[in-house]
């Protein structure tokens, strides 16, 4: 009798993954593992959820592979120090968590020797690319099996299925999607649908629960987080999730993305982010007061190009670790404490104590007075640099306004 192929699917517990789980076991013969990459995003009681789930669908076994601490220090740090907004907006939530399932299945799939390598998603979205470049680098060697994908199956086919086999999960049609990590929630469908609307307040997973006002403070040390409103944390991800508790009861971090997908069309999507809005808004006050004007400049450049390349789905071309090395390297006088002041659906930043704080210079006070240099000092220099334009202007006279 011949060994049973072994397939490893990337499963979320939604209706694409459960669907390839129990065809791959039932009409393929395949062993399947089942493999649930959190980076964060997971419950412990949506986990004990999925395993259930996994072995009704007919798994041979079930993993959750917790690759959190790993998504901190090879992505999301960077992210910090680069002060990544996609267009200015959007945190690159899930688009950059997407890699490090994809990076944790494939390691997975080459330790149990899997013949064939499988996720759920569909022809129309950025995650085939994210999963399916990661695996074509990775597991070389491996068929990649998308059924939803190659089939075109609509979810009322993935469900009947299931049902007809004795597998009656509730996979209704809701009217929001929504995709929840570490980094922030993205939330699909509904008015976003309609590029006149924008989401109500019941779309939202956190509801505003506070009002007034509160501050906030936040310590970085070499630009990590160390430290919130003065306690201490050596855990990166319990102080992002404190951040994240503090600031979404104020309905902070809400807003509306709209970009270029992978794939070549427009795409929009909702978000909630108030850790990561928080938290970069922080990060880039101190860095004004910390890095002088050039550091600032280049290290926009690349910040700008590393989350491009993350939602891209190129975290694993070689430039990216120039990259981070870069943002490492800017991030040596970056240590302080940042004061932020929230409120329902807002925050600003308030100050900043550094010992590496270069508005403190004994050479002058901006608009106050100048120690550095004298009065005949600032003419000549003036002069000098309006040089250039005294000689085009004295050449082109008529060109002036």
């Amino acid at each position: 009798m011949s060994k049973k192929k072994i397939v490893v699917v990337a499963f979320s517990g939604g209706l694409d993954t459960s669907y390839t789980v129990m065809y791959l076991a039932k009409e393929k013969g395949y062993e399947v593992h089942a493999a649930c990459a959190n980076t964060g995003g997971f419950s412990a009681e949506q986990l004990r959820t999925n395993e259930q789930n996994a072995y009704r669908l007919g798994a041979a076994k079930y993993i959750t592979l917790d690759v959190t601490q790993e998504y901190y220090n090879k992505s999301l740090k960077y992210m910090i120090w680069g002060n990544v907004l996609r267009n200015g907006t959007y945190p690159v939530s899930v688009s950059s968590e997407r890699i490090f399932q994809g990076m944790a299945i494939a390691r997975y799939a080459k330790e149990v020797g899997a013949d064939a390598i499988a996720h759920g998603s569909t022809g129309a979205g950025n995650d085939q690319v994210r999963f399916d470049m990661t695996f074509l680098v990775m597991c070389p060697d491996m068929e990649i099996i998308t059924l939803t994908r190659d089939g075109n199956l609509s979810r009322k086919q993935e469900v009947d299925y299931l049902n007809a086999n004795g597998f009656s999960a509730d996979f209704a049609k809701l009217k929001y999607s929504y995709n929840v990590g570490i980094w922030g929630t993205s939330i699909c469908g509904g008015e976003i649908l309609d590029s006149r609307q924008g989401l109500p307040e019941s779309a939202y997973l956190k509801q505003v629960t506070k009002s007034g006002s509160e501050t906030l403070s936040i310590e970085f040390d070499h630009g990590e987080i160390c430290a919130v409103n003065g306690v201490g944390y050596d855990d990166k991800i319990k102080a992002i999730q404190t951040i994240e508790e503090i600031g979404s009861a104020y309905g902070i971090g809400r807003d509306m993305h709209v970009g270029d997908t992978i794939i070549g069309i427009k795409g929009r999507v909702g978000f909630e982010a108030a850790a990561p809005m928080l938290i970069i808004a922080a990060h880039r006050f101190l860095e004004k007061f910390t890095l002088s004007k050039w550091q600032q400049y280049w290290k926009d450049q690349v910040a700008n190009w590393y989350g491009m390349f993350l939602h891209e789905s190129q975290y694993l071309e070689p430039v990216m670790r120039d990259i981070e090395a870069m943002l490492a390297s800017s991030q040596r006088n970056v240590s302080g404490t940042v004061t932020l002041n929230l409120h329902p659906y807002g925050f600003e930043t308030v100050g900043v104590d550094s010992e590496n704080d270069l508005l403190k210079s004994k050479l002058g006070e901006y608009g106050e007075s100048q120690k550095g240099w004298s009065a005949e000092d600032a003419e000549g220099f003036i002069k000098v640099t309006s040089t250039p334009l005294r000689v085009y202007y004295g050449n082109h006279k008529d060109e002036l306004i």
